[in-house]
């Protein structure tokens, strides 16, 4: 049932108005429900994730502006369509990137919802969550527990949620030796709970990054260094985090023959030629796109039996520059979320 009518009548939000920009801090009308299937939440918190920047600085060329970026929505339901049958006001759900897919075309047939031809994105080309309010599509947002902090989940929709597709598209549990490069958000992430199936983690980061060689020590890598070092051991797989194409050749002269070394973002520099003798002997490249609700569901019930534990730097919402800005620099190790 449609509560909006109990609601206020404007909210507070970080608009992207041109890319390359800073965001713009506006009162905005709360969204309206307009679709059956749809419902209005009240964010909690809103991670803040790498692809923002992309979007902001106009290397994802499509959003539909003027927009809402944050795709790493927690928040509690507080209006609903009149289709929606499975969440009630006062539930409390998480809101990640894939936020609405067709459900006819070839690949949302064969399971493949991540590539449908007409999927739409939240915070991209959906508004998100750096906003008080947001609107989604009730059957793509996850419930989630009551009981947990907002800020400790917002990095799992999106972080969590990419890097383990990322892990899975490298073998997943099969792994032994796993190699990760770009030890932020996904990474932290990742890494808890590659080492509770028992793998062996070796993080790279960027040289001199002592503070994010350290998290991944004592999140349980049992090697970190930066990523112009060799490992002391060859990799069964690795998962390259950071938007550098060379460290896609990097990754692929450290891994064993037969292994995989899968991209885990949505944009990143080119990849340099490289000798075709690194690729021989069944090593191959592959990239993650987007997700599918599958992954969500299973990355969600592992990651409290880990338990997952994340590094997040809350900054208020009218500080959104700042924390992006911050994230493209480096300056925290973990991840960042917003709170309006």
């Amino acid at each position: 049932m449609d509560q909006h009518n109990q609601l206020p009548q404007t909210m507070n939000a970080m608009v992207l108005e041109q890319p390359g920009q800073p965001l713009q801090h506006r009162q905005l009308p709360i969204p309206e429900i307009s679709q059956p299937d749809q419902v209005l939440v009240r964010v909690e918190a809103c991670g803040v994730c790498r692809t923002d920047l992309h979007i902001l600085d106009g290397e994802l060329t499509e959003p539909s502006l003027p927009l809402i970026p944050g795709h790493q929505i927690v928040g509690k339901v507080v209006a609903t369509g009149n289709g929606v049958t499975d969440l009630r006001v006062g539930d409390r759900v998480g809101i990640p990137w894939l936020g609405h897919t067709d459900g006819t075309c070839r690949y949302c047939h064969r399971g493949q919802e991540n590539l449908c031809e007409q999927a739409r994105f939240t915070g991209y080309t959906l508004d998100g969550g750096y906003a008080e309010y947001a609107l989604a599509y009730a059957p793509y947002c996850y419930p989630l527990p009551p009981e947990a902090e907002a800020l400790d989940i917002a990095p799992l929709l999106c972080a969590g949620l990419i890097g383990f597709r990322t892990w899975r598209l490298a073998g997943g549990e099969t792994i032994q030796r796993l190699g990760i490069y770009g030890f932020g958000a996904a990474a932290h992430i990742l890494c808890q709970i590659a080492c509770w199936y028992g793998q062996s983690v070796y993080a790279f980061t960027r040289p001199g990054d002592e503070q994010a060689q350290k998290l991944a020590r004592d999140l349980g890598a049992v090697w970190a260094g930066a990523s112009t070092e060799d490992p002391p051991d060859v990799l069964d797989a690795a998962l390259v985090f950071a938007p550098v194409g060379e460290l896609m050749v990097s990754a692929l002269k450290h891994v064993d023959r037969g292994a995989s070394v899968v991209s885990g973002g949505i944009h990143m520099s080119d990849i340099p030629s490289f000798p075709y003798g690194l690729l021989w002997e069944e090593r191959s490249l592959k990239s993650t796109a987007n997700l599918t609700r599958e992954d969500g569901r299973a990355f969600l019930e592992v990651a409290p039996r880990v338990p997952v534990r994340t590094e997040v730097h809350a900054y208020p919402l009218s500080e959104a520059n700042k924390a992006l800005e911050d994230l493209r620099e480096g300056r925290f190790a973990g991840a960042a979320a917003l709170t309006p």
